[in-house]
């Protein structure tokens, strides 16, 4: 049964952010995105660097031009994509009152491979400067040339609808820390008793 509501709206209303400049925002910096895409009822994500075009509501993604992410896409061309930041752990007496702290993004849209050799050279150049703003193009790198243009695909997301949600606590807020701050996570090293 398909549920009835918006593909955006959250269900936790007092973490729901409708502000679109905390969306934008947060897709300018946050430094890895993952699309979901499905085929055959298979979903599969891909986490990658992306960079926002606002100006052209659009997210740019690459990857290469063979493998799952672009015989989905060339199957359905219907995404999600999603962003997020982790704050601070916010412990409690219960387990079941342990939290945490998060800005995250969904954005639903329809993604298509990029053909256009200009627009890819641009979306790349995008890309550099949002990763590696330091360096400059001709003194630091080479530019792609054709052959290497030819052997990456570039995706273009289409944003249809987003959503932002926000989770944030006082300042003080007793006993909060950021993941890692106690030593190392033991969940994945301790066995379970039968």
């Amino acid at each position: 049964m398909c549920d009835p509501r918006s593909l955006t709206e959250v269900r936790r209303k007092d973490r729901q952010v409708e502000d679109d400049a905390f969306i934008r925002s947060l897709l300018h910096r946050a430094p890895m995105g993952i699309m979901a895409t499905v085929r055959g009822g298979q979903p599969f994500i891909n986490s990658n660097m992306f960079v926002f075009d606002e100006a052209e509501h659009v997210i740019y993604m690459h990857s290469a031009r063979t493998g799952r992410t672009a015989s989905n896409v060339e199957a359905e061309d219907a995404v999600c994509f999603s962003v997020t930041e982790m704050g601070r752990l916010l412990p409690s007496e219960r387990a079941f009152n342990m939290s945490v702290e998060y800005n995250g993004v969904v954005v639903f849209g329809r993604a298509r491979l990029v053909e256009d050799p200009l627009e890819k050279r641009w979306m790349l150049d995008l890309l550099v400067r949002k990763y590696f703003p330091h360096l400059a193009p001709g003194d630091d790198y080479r530019l792609p040339n054709d052959d290497e243009l030819k052997l990456t695909a570039v995706y273009r997301i289409v944003i249809d609808e987003w959503s932002g949600k926000q989770k944030k606590v006082e300042d003080d807020f007793p006993g909060a820390f950021r993941y890692g701050e106690h030593g190392a996570a033991r969940g994945s090293s301790t066995t379970r008793d039968e």
